[in-house]
């Protein structure tokens, strides 16, 4: 595929203190593998910061849309108090929620990973579990100290889904995450943890290709979901290529 037919997947970006070579600063960064897994799949690679303001024009210039994992979602964002052990980003929420509403009612393909499927689950009138050692059976799904280091369990998915089509009937797959969606809102579970029930993926019924997994596709050898996603964006990228030439020639 050619630089000019790649399609451009944007990625939303972390807001972290980052340590550079010489000095500390507030950056806007994203783990290389996200960008590894989109490049892979024949897709281009776009940074996409977090704006107060929403920023969704960048929905302009993208063929597809990657919400990244990251903190907890503000539980006020879905009518709750926050628990105590929640760790929240209000800027990402600023930025993110009005990105993933657009692409969803506008058919931009999209993924979101971990904090990105809670997100996509928020911004579709859900709810999440707030701190999952409070829910019984749950410990499998993360770890604890200070490295990530990551659980891995058996996940199903529904008959006839867009994760059933590219994992099977069941996948191992990693897993780190402190919350996960207790309420789909308007979105379709599709994927459950074989030992606990708990969501592990969904998808929207209305959608081209609206996609969200509990777990870390970036971090994971198979590059099927940003595989599908790169196949949706390009089918995107070529009905507007198709749509400027029409009335060029009117």
């Amino acid at each position: 595929m050619s630089d000019v037919t790649r399609p451009l997947i944007g990625i939303t970006t972390y807001v972290e203190t980052t340590r550079f070579l010489v000095h500390d600063t507030r950056a806007a960064v994203v783990p290389w593998a996200y960008t590894e897994q989109v490049a892979k799949a024949g897709g281009r690679p776009v940074l996409v910061p977090p704006m107060l303001d929403g920023g969704v024009e960048v929905l302009d210039g993208l063929d597809g849309l990657i919400v990244a994992g990251g903190a907890d979602v503000e539980p006020a964002r879905y009518g709750e108090a926050p628990h105590p052990k929640v760790y929240t980003s209000p800027l990402r929420d600023a930025g993110e929620l009005p990105l993933v509403r657009i692409a969803l009612k506008t058919g931009v393909p999209l993924l979101g990973v971990c904090r990105g499927m809670q997100v996509m689950t928020v911004a579709s009138g859900g709810r999440l579990h707030q701190h999952l050692p409070d829910v019984p059976g749950s410990g499998e799904h993360t770890t604890h100290g200070p490295l990530k280091v990551y659980a891995e369990h058996p996940v199903r998915f529904a008959t006839g889904s867009r994760l059933r089509e590219l994992y099977g009937a069941e996948a191992v797959v990693n897993s780190y995450h402190h919350q996960a969606v207790k309420d789909p809102g308007r979105l379709v579970p599709t994927g459950w943890c074989t030992t606990d029930d708990l969501i592990e993926s969904v998808e929207h019924p209305d959608h081209p290709f609206a996609v969200g997994v509990q777990w870390h596709p970036e971090d994971m050898a198979t590059n099927a979901l940003f595989q599908a996603l790169v196949n949706a964006a390009t089918q995107v990228r070529h009905a507007r290529a198709n749509r400027a030439e029409f009335f060029a020639t009117v």
